[in-house]
């Protein structure tokens, strides 16, 4: 599992994850993708283009995560899951917890509103 990350405009920050996110995965990047989200209103899209498997430990990755920036009055999205993971995100309702877009731009105007 690799984890990179940037900020666009607005200190909108992404985080793309690239690989499994499975035990092994979230273990690699557990403690810098929480850092990544930590602050007064962070506002984070993270990019799943790149997840090739979604496991529930990288599912319970993604909520507390989601939860503790909602917290704290930001907002977490998430950017363009491959149809399989997508498909996991729906079947287990966390796309019901977590809004999920397909264009950047889209994720980018839903975390600035």
């Amino acid at each position: 599992m690799e984890l990179q990350y940037s900020e666009l405009a607005d200190h909108i920050r992404v985080i793309t994850l690239i690989g499994s996110l499975d035990i092994n995965g979230v273990g690699l990047i557990e403690t810098k993708f929480t850092g990544y989200g930590a602050g007064e209103k962070p506002r984070v899209i993270v990019d799943l283009s790149g997840v090739t498997f979604l496991s529930s430990i990288g599912i319970r990755l993604l909520t507390i995560n989601a939860k503790s920036i909602a917290s704290r009055g930001g907002r977490m999205v998430l950017l363009s899951p491959i149809p399989e993971v997508r498909s996991i995100l729906e079947v287990t309702g966390l796309s019901q917890a977590i809004a999920m877009y397909d264009s950047l731009e889209s994720a980018q105007a839903v975390v600035l509103a």
